[in-house]
């Protein structure tokens, strides 16, 4: 076994200048951090000079070790500049590159431990180079296979998984570098080595730590490990000594606990952040609201499952952005911010506030909450002043039990950014006594981040064929669609060079005839009169305030039943404009930003299962919720449950959920609804220009192949007339308005009985047979889906419902333009539906182009 110095004096100029001002502030102080303990224990620190500068001492509430060694430079249990918790980690990373050479560290593979040290092995891969990176954890991932385990046995839980989403990447012979925060007995890492030794044989392992405080006898035990199983161990770490431990230290270190333990005492605080909760407003200490960091999807939050170099120039790339998010968010006379992170979500948040300290005037510290349960005593001479204590909110798999916040409460911070992944954005981390209301009762202003969790895509079955290995990012606007860029991402493929538009008439023949589909063409884009689109504007008027109403109460029930951090996944086209209104909402409503798509669905042919695909491989399937704009006869839903069955067939992936949420119900066809009226919902009385100058979908064979999204034009040319941005923005600036309608809505759908009655379905087939139609799909009910009738289909007929009013005038208007009768109907469950024509030939229209009767 090899040993490297251990204070060498080319660590990195970072590490040097962060270890000369952690000992500038204790020398300021005059107090070690250590003393309190020292003095009452008889525990003795000895060894290198840097030592007391970089850990202080603490009492565990353990009974298998009465001492804690409390790092300065880890950013665990004690707030540190994040230039000085990272600095550290990379200068050890740059030595380990030394020591292998730039070619065995290129094959190298970082293991960090659960959960203190995964930021710092994050950091030591960073300092390493272009070396995946991995995190064993204490959270088990269903659908993610083991890749090993192993213990850790004075910990206060024990178990590591090892959870890689590409089982090769331990099964490498490149060098293994394991990294600890302290390298105390040595245990830990023979217990590593050992279980993966076995599995996956290699010749060489780095330990890496920032402290190295074994005892003679322990060190030997390690060279004496590595000689027996034929391998190098190599030692890296920033400064080394013994801790000198008196007889019966752990029977005093208990009876010193149990005489200073006393329960917190927490003044109550008013919290508002929660997925459910109206907008933040400040209680009697401090205020609390979300900040959205638009955390670039598919990008792992950690290495728990692993972290690759091009994951980290994805990450390089965020930071600026989510950091200036950050900054805009807090409040302008912040001049003390901690950035807190989450069990073991380290990384994460320290690079985001690395780059908030490199970009705001603020000074900016960072730790993160803890398992680990240490005794807190306000002493200058002790390293835990103060203990902030409030429940687990993971779902942990061992159970419910007591998280902490050290060294937090009363350290003069005029905010915290409290960082958690989505897993942790749970019901108990916004109870009265969650963190967020701890942070509140000693911090003026509270900042909830939620970074989305990472979890890989569930394994295909053993039929299942291959999938592309490279699905493309999603289109976003202004490059295609007129939709500002975070508003959706578009799962299709850009056709907007192809002519694919064919006059009304002859689609519908050949769609008849049986010899194309109606997905294989599109419709010239029917450009409104003058008239027209005065009527669209006076309906956008008279229904913006009801259609904001119904987006927040289908909006609510999303985030109350479906998930709290719901994936919105809009049909395109007609769905698109209401997942942009139900993410606006969410975002007015609770500060959620949340995800939004847009995918390809077609009657027929299904979903389109790249798009399916791409989903998976970057979101929880569990946490998709569908969006359309309303429902006809309920085909689409149909449509959408059949193809999600085939879908977990085919590919093994499972956990989207075929309900749909629409804004409208009228046929009664799902459970997550806004309102079951069948009225006016302006975005369809018109096609792109108010769909974001976006086609209808396409799926033709020549164009769209097995490995591609399905196909969609982006109307460039029509941009003067769009009328997108003004739709949503007349419907949002009502929000303000019907905030309590929506709550007393949202009360009143959760507690009723919205099983589906599939009544749409019945009228659509009793009209199909009293009209000699014969064909369902000829009956399109609903305002809707009679407007789609009129603006791209050969229409026959209208049934209005008797006394149906205002909702109706376009569609009035719309069939005196095209001469197609209006036809009264009693006891109609719709307020109107349109009839296709049922024997359409070229034949069937005049000169004037107008439907003639059969």
């Amino acid at each position: 076994m090899t040993e490297s110095a251990h204070a060498e004096g080319n660590a990195g100029e970072q590490a040097d200048r962060a270890a000369a001002g952690v000992r500038a502030d204790r020398a300021a102080a005059g107090v070690w951090s250590g003393s309190w303990v020292a003095e009452r224990l008889g525990v003795e620190l000895a060894g290198d000079e840097a030592l007391p500068a970089l850990l202080g001492l603490a009492l565990r509430r353990n009974p298998r070790r009465a001492h804690l060694l409390v790092s300065n430079v880890l950013g665990k249990h004690v707030p540190q500049s994040p230039s000085v918790v990272y600095g550290h980690g990379v200068a050890l990373g740059r030595r380990v590159r030394d020591l292998l050479g730039a070619e065995e560290a290129a094959r190298a593979v970082v293991l960090g431990y659960a959960e203190t040290a995964t930021g710092l092995g994050h950091c030591v891969a960073d300092g390493l180079g272009p070396a995946a990176y991995l995190h064993s954890t204490r959270r088990p991932v269903a659908g993610v296979a083991r890749a090993g385990g192993f213990e850790e046995s004075h910990s206060h839980a024990t178990s590591h998984l090892l959870l890689p989403r590409d089982p090769e990447l331990l099964a490498g012979d490149g060098p293994l570098v394991l990294v600890d925060d302290e390298f105390s007995t040595g245990n830990t890492v023979l217990n590593t080595v050992r279980a993966l030794h076995e599995r996956y044989p290699r010749e060489r392992y780095v330990v890496v730590a920032l402290v190295d405080t074994r005892s003679p006898a322990d060190a030997g035990r390690l060279e004496e490990f590595a000689r027996e199983i034929g391998v190098r161990v190599d030692l890296v770490t920033a400064a080394s000594g013994t801790v000198r431990l008196p007889p019966g230290v752990l029977e005093k270190g208990q009876e010193l606990v149990a005489r200073h333990e006393a329960p917190p005492v927490e003044p109550p605080t008013e919290y508002s952040g929660g997925p459910s909760a109206p907008p933040a407003r400040p209680g009697p200490s401090g205020s609390v609201a979300r900040v959205g960091l638009r955390w670039p999807d598919g990008l792992p939050d950690g290495g728990r499952h692993g972290f690759t170099t091009a994951h980290r120039e994805r990450l390089e790339a965020a930071l600026p952005g989510m950091a200036a998010r950050i900054a805009e968010a807090l409040p302008a006379d912040a001049r003390r911010v901690l950035v807190l992170g989450f069990e073991e979500l380290m990384y994460a948040p320290l690079r985001l506030a690395h780059a908030l300290e490199e970009t705001t005037g603020a000074e900016v510290r960072y730790s993160t909450t803890t398992r680990s349960p240490v005794l807190a005593v306000d002493d200058p001479g002790y390293a835990i002043r103060t203990r902030l204590v409030f429940p687990a909110h993971d779902d942990p798999a061992d159970g419910p039990g007591e998280r902490y916040a050290y060294n937090v409460a009363g350290a003069g911070f005029d905010a915290v950014v409290a960082v958690v992944d989505s897993a942790a954005d749970t019901p108990a981390l916004h109870a009265p006594d969650g963190l967020p209301a701890r942070l509140a009762a000693h911090v003026p202003h509270v900042l909830l981040a939620v970074v989305p969790s990472y979890v890989p895509g569930a394994t295909r079955a053993p039929h299942a064929p291959e999938r592309p290995s490279m699905l493309p990012e999603p289109l976003r606007g202004p490059a295609f669609s007129s939709y500002a860029p975070d508003e959706v991402g578009w799962l299709l493929q850009d056709l907007s060079d192809v002519t694919l538009e064919a006059p009304t008439e002859e689609r519908e023949e050949a769609i008849q005839r049986g010899g194309a589909h109606y997905a294989e063409s599109l419709p010239v884009e029917y450009q409104p009169s003058e008239q027209y689109q005065q009527l669209f504007h006076a309906a956008l008027d008279t229904s913006a305030a009801r259609l904001a109403r119904a987006v927040g109460a289908v909006t609510e029930v999303v985030l109350t039943e479906r998930s709290p951090r719901p994936v919105l996944v809009s049909l395109a086209r007609a769905g698109t404009p209401v997942g942009v209104l139900m993410r606006r909402w969410a975002h007015f409503r609770h500060g959620l930003d949340l995800p939004h798509y847009a995918v390809s669905i077609v009657r027929g042919r299904g979903i389109d299962a790249n798009a399916l695909r791409w989903l998976a491989e970057h979101h929880d399937p569990a946490d998709v919720v569908f969006v359309d704009g309303w429902t006809g006869k309920g085909a689409i839903t149909r449509e959408l449950a059949a193809a999600l069955r085939d879908f977990e067939e085919t590919d093994g992936v499972t956990g989207f959920d075929p309900e749909i949420a629409v804004l409208a119900d009228p046929g009664s066809c799902v459970r997550t609804y806004g309102t079951r009226d069948d009225f006016l919902i302006p975005s369809a009385c018109l096609n792109s220009t108010v769909s974001g100058l976006i086609s209808r979908t396409v799926l033709r064979a020549d164009l769209v192949g097995p490995h591609d999204f399905h196909g969609a034009k982006f109307y460039r040319e029509l941009a003067a007339a769009d009328l997108s941005p003004a739709f949503l923005d007349a419907v949002s600036a009502r929000f303000p308005d019907v905030t309590d309608a929506v709550d007393a809505q949202a009360k009143e759908l959760l507690s009723a009985d919205r099983a589906p009655t599939w009544e749409g379905w019945a009228a659509v087939e009793r009209i199909s047979e009293e009209y000699g139609i014969h064909d369902v799909n000829l009956v399109k009910p609903g305002v809707g889906e009679t407007t789609r009738v009129m603006l791209r289909r050969v229409p026959w007929k209208v049934l209005a419902r008797a006394g149906a009013g205002a909702d109706l005038d376009h569609v009035r208007l719309l069939a005196e333009q095209r001469g197609v009768p209006v036809e009264e109907v009693d006891d109609l469950p719709y307020t109107c539906v349109g009839l296709i024509h049922p024997r359409y030939t070229r034949g069937a229209t005049g000169a004037d182009g107008r439907a003639v009767a059969l």
